[in-house]
């Protein structure tokens, strides 16, 4: 009786283990669809925001590391912003555009390998 009951709970959990990959396999509209893209990722020397869609003034970037603490802040940026990488530390920083309201429009992550 244990044996069948082990059996089915790993099968069980083999199916929903399953269905939630199939799940975040299939991205939602709205995350395919970027506002700004960067590269390179991982980055070493500098990173690069490129704006994707129609670019409107008034956005601000800022990037925060891994501890949660803000180490750049760019308001009114352009349809083309570089950032210089040589004094951020190794690991993995997060990013968010936010309009001019101060609404996030866009986040996500990049890594510095050096």
């Amino acid at each position: 009786m244990k044996r069948i009951l082990l059996i089915v709970s790993i099968i069980l959990l083999t199916v929903i283990q399953s269905q939630g990959q199939e799940q975040r396999r299939d991205p939602s509209p709205e995350a395919v669809q970027r506002i700004m893209k960067l590269y390179p990722n991982p980055a070493v020397s500098f990173i690069k925001f490129d704006f994707q869609k129609d670019f409107n003034k008034g956005y601000t970037l800022q990037i925060i590391n891994f501890l949660g603490k803000q180490v750049f802040e760019s308001k009114n940026i352009n349809n083309s912003t570089s950032i210089d990488l040589s004094t951020y530390s190794r690991g993995v920083y997060i990013y968010q555009l936010k309009d001019f309201s101060g609404k996030v429009a866009e986040s996500g992550k990049f890594q510095v390998s050096k």
